[in-house]
């Protein structure tokens, strides 16, 4: 194939109507014309990311799933629940491209010096659309991965590894010394574990089973706490007592967890207090959320005092704020240890089509801790 007369490329859309109705379809769409500093990149891996499904699939009612079309672009359709749909309204009628990050061969360039370097090399990328066969991107954009790495090694180089980076770095920023993470076992939790042992930070990991705690602890992990124990709450105090913890980043949102952590927080200050205070502790505790695993309200018990906040945290905002030299730190850290640190592991790869198959819908919908899936958007 010639890539300079490269006109379209296949990509994944996920449209909602007004009647509530999403809709998940293969398009052709225009390849934009390359300018000097930019690349076009064939896409070889992408992941499927919690943050992907909440453009790909929405709030849909997964148990309406209906598959028609053809098997080389299939279309498949889901209804929305009415209450989700005034939430939605901003994007009705909008066929949207999905898919934050992944990783592929430069197999055009632009002009310019920086560019032409790129070309022949395999490279990783963030900033939507990457379930397509071809993305173009600005070359300052793109990461080369080390020699050697394949797309699949370097698809994940940027959600899940700068924002591990990121609630570090967080850290330090606000004064705080330790961490509390949920959600612990996934691959983001794995590498934030990583990535405090080699830097030296405390951390309490919170999974979900005994298993999980066990991968956990074989990997090196300190401090873990199984929120399904009859024990929890006194081992959360404990752990984040042996730390001293005041910050955490919480995966699931809803429930009780977040106000359990507040709570353990205080009473690990506590400890530490000379005299009582009607007010509780000065020592400041913050719970921020950046994922939804439980969608219900988030329920706080206000046993921990007046001195605490709960807000989210998302890694977009993070990064514009840190500005575009600390990036560049982080993204090279990221790939220098890209095979250690940052590895990530998929339990399967999947077509185009393949993502829009009910079965495969339902394996990858789960969000399930441990199974991440990788697309091919190249593969037949």
């Amino acid at each position: 194939m010639s890539f300079e007369n490269l006109n379209t490329s296949l990509q994944l859309r996920s449209l909602v109507t007004p009647e509530g109705v999403l809709e998940l379809s293969l398009a052709h769409v225009p390849v934009p014309e390359l300018g000097d500093g930019d690349v076009l990149v064939r896409i070889e891996a992408t992941p499927i990311n919690p943050s992907d499904l909440g453009l790909l699939l929405g709030p849909a009612d997964l148990a309406t799933v209906k598959l028609a079309g053809t098997a080389a672009n299939p279309v498949l359709t889901a209804t929305i629940p009415t209450p989700f749909l005034k939430g939605l309204a901003a994007r009705f009628g909008e066929s949207m491209p999905v898919g934050n990050e992944g990783a592929g061969t430069v197999v055009a360039a632009g002009a310019s010096p920086a560019a032409q370097a790129l070309l022949g090399r395999t490279v990783a990328m963030a900033g939507g659309a990457m379930y397509a066969q071809y993305r173009v991107a600005r070359a300052q954009d793109a990461l080369p991965l080390p020699e050697g790495a394949t797309a699949a090694e370097g698809a994940s180089s940027f959600v899940n590894p700068l924002t591990a980076l990121g609630m570090v770095a967080t850290m330090r920023l606000e004064g705080h010394t330790a961490l509390v993470h949920t959600a612990a076992a996934s691959n983001l939790g794995m590498m934030l574990n990583r990535i405090c042992l080699q830097d030296g930070v405390g951390l309490v990991n919170i999974v979900r089973s005994a298993d999980q705690a066990a991968s956990l602890r074989a990997l090196g992990a300190v401090h873990v706490c199984n929120s399904s124990s009859p024990g929890f709450s006194d081992e959360l105090e404990a752990a984040i007592t042996a730390t001293g913890a005041t910050l955490a980043f919480d995966a699931i949102g809803g429930g009780k967890l977040a106000g359990q952590i507040l709570a353990a927080m205080e009473a690990a200050a506590n400890q530490q207090a000379s005299a009582y205070s009607r007010y509780g502790s000065s020592v400041y505790k913050q719970v921020y959320i950046y994922g939804g695993l439980d969608t219900r309200p988030t329920e706080l018990g206000r046993n921990f005092g007046m001195a605490w906040g709960v807000g989210g945290w998302l890694l977009t905002p993070f990064l514009q704020k840190i500005g575009f030299a600390e990036v560049v730190k982080l993204r090279q850290r990221v790939a220098a240890e890209l095979k250690t640190t940052f590895a990530s592991h998929y339990t399967a790869t999947l077509s185009l089509a393949g993502v829009l198959q009910p079965g495969n819908i339902a394996a990858y919908a789960k969000r399930a801790t441990g199974e991440k899936y990788l697309i091919n958007p190249n593969a037949a």
